[in-house]
């Protein structure tokens, strides 16, 4: 890793043959550290982005992100409200996969500081919603994965089957989550094209000065499936503020019969990213990854309020998330997807925001931690032969460590839970996640 922006550049004239770059620069969003990524600025007034994966983990993702980009088709992309990264090709950089994409500019925005009302948050949802309106044609056509409500159900089963088996999942925990898997209510749902795990910073923003951020790219493609659409949904419960609206504005946009469950399963995937770290940490052998997602576990228990994950008619019935346990954690704590490939981001002093509907509820204390946890007759591309590279069980969880700037989460100052339970289960957490990300960044 350290290669100089003007090494990383010179993977553009692979990648591009015939391309004259003028300049380069380091992205002022950098990573999460696994990525050597920078920008280059073509004779033509272009700028692109480079990432260079340097193990075998970081080059599967980029394969797979250079798949699911040469998959958005010009028809399928005419059919999104928003720009999503071009592909302009791969190549080596000595012995590293190196992928060259559309540099989009715009910003990002925290999940904590997604303002409730009208603009970013509706933006969101409907972003959102977009995305799941495209025809399941643009994923099969690329050989991409499909799954259906029963195979989304039993992947999770299998998931907390292996998380207890580690002897590290609290009771509750496990009795919870396989009572909401054994709940036919909550899996009678149309499976749609996701993203595979969006989170507040796949979003790249221009303020607009009536309408507040509008939503003008979405990048992190690399999980591009067919599969239960809570997933790109699950991100929310480290939005306790915009959470009402971006489920509200997803609803109104959305082009399928309503979906009661659809918050309760994007809460549950949303814990099971717990599990998953726990699975992943005994899979490697690695006593210190299965001690902190043993501690993040048995936070999540003790803050419970309510053992029961079924559907609800409404976010107000007093049905409180497992979540309100972890509070906001640390800035440093936060995490979302990589945006070095696609976006030299910027926060701008002020965002508009509306400050008149904000939700009061208890299930909008949700939490960052929760985040830890990826026309049917459109023309595709053949893209089999790709396929073929890329590995079909990246088996890692999602690493989707922030890389934007990042501002101090607020914390509570009444004061009035000090020393209770649910307060000593967030310092846990808080200290907890602190470690899980130092170790999932080695």
């Amino acid at each position: 890793m350290g290669r100089s922006p003007f090494t990383l550049a010179a993977a553009v004239t692979a990648a591009l043959p015939g391309a004259e770059v003028t300049g380069a620069r380091v992205l002022s969003a950098d990573g999460d550290g696994r990525f050597d990524s920078a920008v280059a600025t073509l004779a033509d007034g272009r700028e692109l982005a480079i990432r260079v994966a340097d193990d075998d983990e970081t080059s599967r993702e980029l394969a797979a992100e250079a798949l699911a980009l040469r998959a958005l088709t010009a028809g399928a992309r005419a059919m999104l409200p928003f720009k999503a990264p071009e592909y302009i090709g791969e190549t080596r950089l000595a012995d590293a996969h190196a992928l060259v994409t559309e540099l989009l500019p715009g910003f990002q925005i925290e999940a904590a500081m997604v303002p409730a009302g009208r603009g970013a948050a509706e933006s969101m949802g409907a972003a959102i919603a977009a995305v799941h309106a495209l025809p399941t044609s643009v994923v099969r056509g690329a050989g991409l994965t499909t799954r259906s409500a029963q195979e989304s159900r039993d992947e999770l089963a299998r998931l907390v089957d292996a998380a207890a088996s580690t002897g590290r999942v609290p009771a509750r925990l496990t009795v919870r989550w396989r009572d909401a898997l054994a709940d036919d209510d909550l899996w009678r749902f149309e499976s749609t094209v996701v993203l595979g795990g969006v989170q507040s910073t796949s979003f790249i923003f221009r303020d607009d000065p009536e309408l507040g951020p509008e939503v003008t790219g979405l990048i992190g493609w690399h999980s591009l499936a067919v599969g239960d659409p809570a997933i790109d949904l699950s991100w929310l419960s480290t939005a306790p503020d915009a959470a009402d609206d971006v489920h509200a504005s997803y609803a109104r946009a959305a082009d399928r019969g309503p979906d009661a469950a659809l918050e309760v399963r994007a809460r549950l995937l949303a814990e099971l990213e717990f599990a998953r770290w726990l699975v992943h940490g005994d899979s490697l052998h690695r006593p210190d990854i299965v001690d902190d997602a043993a501690a993040l576990l048995e936070s999540l228990a003790e803050g419970l309020h309510n053992d029961d994950l079924g559907v609800i008619a409404s976010r107000n019935e007093g049905v409180e998330s497992a979540l309100d346990a972890l509070d906001r954690v640390p800035a440093s704590a936060a995490s979302g997807v990589d945006t070095s490939m696609q976006t030299d981001a910027y926060n701008p002093n002020d965002l508009w925001r509306d400050d008149s509907d904000q939700s009061t509820t208890d299930l909008s204390e949700t939490a960052d931690a929760a985040r830890r946890l990826q026309v049917g007759g459109l023309e595709t591309e053949d893209l089999s032969a790709v396929r073929d590279q890329v590995s079909e069980d990246l088996g890692a969880p999602r690493n989707t460590t922030g890389d934007t700037h990042h501002a101090d989460a607020p914390e509570k100052a009444d004061g009035s839970d000090e020393g209770s339970p649910e307060d000593e289960a967030q310092r846990a957490a808080r200290a907890a996640l602190q470690r899980w990300k130092s170790s999932d960044s080695e």
